[in-house]
Parts: structure tokens; C-alpha cells; sequence
């Protein structure tokens, strides 16, 4: 299942150190991690100075290890012990022994930038979850869910990007949300290939679509409607989003409107292909995610 952190094509440059001792194998090590997973986050990487790119590459290298345990495992015991350790991992960090290379990265930026522990065992609850459940009663259950994965992993990109007002939060939690919505939209057809469906159950009752249909990957009209509805409240979380973030930290949070800009525009090609999702992953190019990116730059504002 992609998460918060993932969604392009370019490889960003080698991370620079937030601290003296941050050794070049850990560098390497958080830069191969974030490189080789071909994520959408490297857009707004690229417009970060260098020690804020330290950090986001290093946090971001940590969410991939976590989510790829849940991916790439197939035993689900096997799994659950290797997530048990990365909590142990995180314990000893903030303690002051980190052993794994993605926590000696990140580790000297962690002060600098307010990323505390408590973000890092979210993360790992949520990829828990992932083992221990395929389905999701309710819009309240998936929200849980989404909160841990993807709203704590914004309120750490926040912090990193440059947060000054408390308030920005919250406006980092909405955007995780949106973020996670849109990636379970995108992904209906390649979770349904591991059985998992995130659309709430009680939202496929509502448009009366059976979940052996998304798990075969029938369309029908009825699906259609689901992910209509699907599609709408993920775009008004764009905008709800956006009316949270304070004027004073609009500049500094451009690399996350850069994402919204992306994803948005992904949201509207499913939408405009009539949510063809059960038997494709629908994208945008690498060129158009990047003219996206760089229109937010220059102008401040999502598309």
C-alpha cells in the first residue's frame, strides 16, 4: 500500500549532514533508501536548501524501511518481528545508540527539527495495522489509519520544511489525510491484488458494491459512484487543508503545495478517465509532475 511519501521519477542530490558526525555510509545509505523508491516527495526535495534535504531524505529513508517490511514480507510473523525491532531501533535512538544506518542519519537532525519518537512509533503502529488487517469498518477507522501513516509523516515534513506557527499542524494533518486518499483511489486495483481493500466497508454498502468485485477487479456502475464519491471528499481535503495553513508559514510549506498540486492534478486525471483504477496505476509524467512543482514555486499556489 503507498503511503504519505510516495508518490516520482527523479533522484534528488546527496543529502548533506545536520551534523558533525553524520558519516558517509549512513549518508549513502538514506540516499540509495529514498533513490531507489522512485517517490514524487523528490520534487519538493529539490527545492530545499541542503540541510533541510538531509533531513527529509534520512525521514523519509526510515518510512520506506518500515512501509517495505509491510510490502515486501510475506510472512506476516516475520514481518511483526521486524517492526518490533525497528520500535527497539527508534527507543535506542532517541537514546542515544542508534545502530541501524537510517536512524545515524537521521538522528542529528532529529533536535534541529522537532522530530521526536513518538512520529517515528506512529509510523510503525500504523504499518502494524497493515498485519494485522485487510479491511476497514468505517471513514472513522480508515482516518485512524491514515493519521498514523500519513498525518504524523506530515507533521514531521512540516517541522523540517520550516514550521513557525503551531497552527501549521493541523494544516499538515489535513494534507496527510488528502494525501492518503489519494493514494488509496490510485491503488484500489494493486491492493485488491493483495487482498486488501482500504475503501471503508461501510461506504461499499452504501453504493452496494460487493468487496469479491473489487477484489476481481469488476467495474460496474456502481463503483463507479463509490469512487466518484471517493474522489470529492479527497479534493475538499485539499482545500480544507489549505485554508488551515497560516499565512506566515505559507512560503516555508511550498514543498508540501508542490505535493498538493501533484496529487490534485492526479485525482482529476482518474477522475477524467472515469476511475479506471481496478486494472491500472494511473500517473502523470515526469516532465508534468516537475511543472507542477515549479509552478508552485513560483507562484505560490496549488493547481
Amino acid at each position: 500500500m503507498a503511503r504519505y511519501l510516495d508518490v516520482v521519477n527523479i533522484e534528488p542530490e546527496p543529502p548533506h549532514g545536520c551534523g558533525d558526525n553524520l558519516s558517509m555510509n549512513p549518508e549513502q545509505y538514506v540516499q540509495q533508501k529514498a533513490a531507489a523508491s522512485g517517490s514524487s516527495f523528490y520534487y519538493a526535495f529539490l527545492f530545499l536548501p541542503k540541510e533541510r534535504r538531509a533531513a527529509i531524505t534520512a525521514f523519509y529513508a526510515f518510512c520506506r524501511e518500515v512501509d517495505d517490511v509491510v510490502d515486501e514480507v510475506t510472512d506476516p510473523g516475520v514481518a511483526g518481528t521486524k517492526l518490533a525491532w525497528w520500535q527497539s531501533e527508534v527507543t535506542k535512538a532517541f537514546a542515544g545508540n542508534p545502530s541501524h544506518p537510517v536512524m545515524k542519519a537521521l538522528m542529528p537532525c532529529a533536535a534541529k527539527y522537532g522530530i521526536e519518537a513518538r512520529h517515528l512509533l506512529a509510523v510503525i503502529e500504523g504499518c502494524q495495522m497493515d498485519l494485522a488487517q485487510n479491511r476497514f469498518l468505517d471513514y472513522t477507522a480508515l482516518k485512524h489509519y491514515c493519521h498514523l501513516v500519513a498525518g504524523e509523516v506530515g507533521e514531521v515534513a512540516a517541522r523540517i520544511f520550516g514550521q513557525t506557527e503551531a497552527s501549521t499542524t493541523a494544516y499538515a494533518h489535513k494534507l496527510g489525510l488528502a494525501f492518503q486518499l489519494t493514494n488509496i483511489i490510485r491503488d484500489v486495483g494493486e491492493d485488491a491484488l493483495r487482498g486488501r481493500i482500504y475503501l471503508p466497508m461501510s461506504e461499499l454498502q452504501q453504493f452496494d458494491v460487493k468487496a469479491h468485485e473489487i477484489l476481481n477487479r469488476q467495474y460496474s456502475e456502481r463503483f463507479t459512484a463509490l469512487m466518484a464519491f471517493q474522489t470529492q471528499r479527497a479534493l475538499a481535503l485539499y482545500d480544507e487543508a489549505l485554508a488551515l495553513l497560516p499565512a506566515a508559514d505559507r512560503r516555508a510549506q511550498k514543498p508540501g503545495l508542490m505535493m498538493a498540486s501533484i496529487y490534485r492534478t492526479l485525482l482529476r486525471e482518474i477522475q477524467t478517465d472515469g476511475y479506471q483504477v481496478l486494472h491500472q496505476r494511473v500517473s502523470l509524467t515526469p516532465l508534468r509532475k516537475l511543472w507542477l512543482a515549479w509552478k508552485t514555486q513560483a507562484f505560490g499556489t496549488m493547481s
